[in-house]
């Protein structure tokens, strides 16, 4: 059905205002993620796409790229404009972007 790559940005060139989801499940998110983050669980994606902005582009970040790629996918074939980030979290971290924790411990990329 998708035969194209979806369509990607280096976490390096995410821009400074870059409306970001992030899709992964609760646990990943609260163990770290981006501060400025939305999360959007991709498991609750199809019931929750109305949550997506359809008036600016959208950035969606996962652990490695494999499950916001699909997200990019499926909001981008609902009318959506959406980006993969590269690399995931595991780019994000590795850049020295910064992360926070819902729980209280030193935030980690689960």
């Amino acid at each position: 059905m998708f035969n194209s790559p979806a369509p990607a940005v280096d976490v390096a060139a995410l821009p400074a205002d870059a409306y970001l989801i992030d899709v992964r499940e609760a646990d990943e998110w609260e163990a770290g993620h981006a501060p400025e983050a939305v999360h959007l669980p991709l498991s609750e994606l199809v019931g929750r796409e109305e949550e997506v902005p359809s008036d600016r582009d959208v950035y969606v970040i996962c652990k490695v790229g494999g499950r916001s790629e699909q997200a990019v996918r499926y909001l981008n074939q609902a009318g959506r404009t959406t980006v993969n980030v590269s690399g995931g979290m595991l780019a994000w971290h590795a850049a020295g972007r910064a992360l926070v924790s819902d729980n209280g411990g030193q935030p980690f990329v689960a």
